[in-house]
């Protein structure tokens, strides 16, 4: 009953409204009169569009995306986390060049150096930082490092205030990061701790998982979103293969394997798939189905 004495008095509203400018001389053009009935109908249709949280206002209100002059996009910073050099390339590549492409910032943020400490006699870091510093300049991307270690991922409230600390030293518009069931120890803690930076930072930035090296490391991925990446397929292989030290061969086979499977589904030669947190932000991924 409240909300039916709420539409009565909307009604009384907007005949006063129409009245008083009639008064004023202003022309009302294609002024429609709205019955009571009409006005329910309408009134309905909007609270359930509002419940389900579509965006009609706002998006009423705004220029279609592929109206926007490329000159006054402003440019957005992408965040792509992984356990080690490596991943966010063969999970991500293709979505990374993309970004990139249309002239955005875009960060590949590794957990570790991909060193060791239980092997004195051989360091890998300055190998594997050595790689991905080719692999994103391939990529078009800059490479951050969190200063873990290859094996040795803590997560604690220390680190998670650290981990917190450097995505705010970032400010990103959306962040990449693995789906967490996931076999490796360094997948996972990576995914948690960029999990609870997104908590502690008010949920403000969008959040997309990615897949990498499934059945082996990644399980039970359902994808929500899809990326066309078939024209970057040789940018990324050859991203990848910049991690020379890493068996590229092996890992890259897997990985296209998947991106074909994902093309599949999504209608197109190759794609890389997500899963977007269902209280994340939306984004517009680039040229996403």
């Amino acid at each position: 009953m409240r909300e039916l004495g709420a539409l009565s008095n909307s009604t009384s509203l907007i005949s006063s409204q129409n009245v008083s400018l009639s008064s004023s001389n202003i022309p009302l053009l294609n002024m429609k009169t709205i019955s009571r009935r009409d006005l329910l109908t309408k009134a309905s249709w909007l609270g359930t569009t509002f419940a389900v949280g579509l965006p009609l206002a706002a998006k009423a209100a705004e220029p279609a995306q592929s109206q926007l002059s490329p000159a006054i996009k402003p440019a957005l910073k992408v965040v792509v986390t992984g356990g080690h050099p490596g991943d966010p390339e063969y999970g991500c590549g293709g979505t990374v060049a993309r970004y990139a492409d249309l002239g955005h910032e875009v960060v590949l943020l590794y957990l570790n150096k991909g060193e060791w400490t239980d092997r004195p006699s051989y360091d890998p870091g300055p190998v594997r930082v050595a790689e991905a510093k080719k692999a994103c300049e391939i990529l078009k991307a800059r490479p951050l490092f969190a200063g873990q270690i290859d094996g040795k991922a803590v997560v604690d409230a220390a680190h998670y205030r650290e981990f917190q600390q450097l995505l705010e030293a970032e400010q990103p518009n959306v962040v990449f990061t693995h789906w967490p069931i996931d076999n490796h120890p360094d997948h996972r803690a990576i995914s948690l701790l960029v999990y609870e930076a997104w908590l502690r930072m008010g949920k403000k930035f969008a959040l997309y998982y990615y897949e990498v090296s499934n059945g082996e490391d990644t399980l039970q991925f359902a994808p929500t979103h899809y990326v066309d990446v078939t024209a970057m397929e040789p940018r990324k292989r050859s991203a990848c293969y910049a991690h020379a030290s890493q068996s590229p061969g092996k890992f890259y086979a897997l990985q296209e394997m998947v991106a074909k499977m994902r093309g599949l589904e999504s209608g197109h030669k190759q794609a890389e798939a997500y899963i977007r947190h269902v209280q994340s932000p939306d984004f517009q991924l680039p040229l996403a189905s």
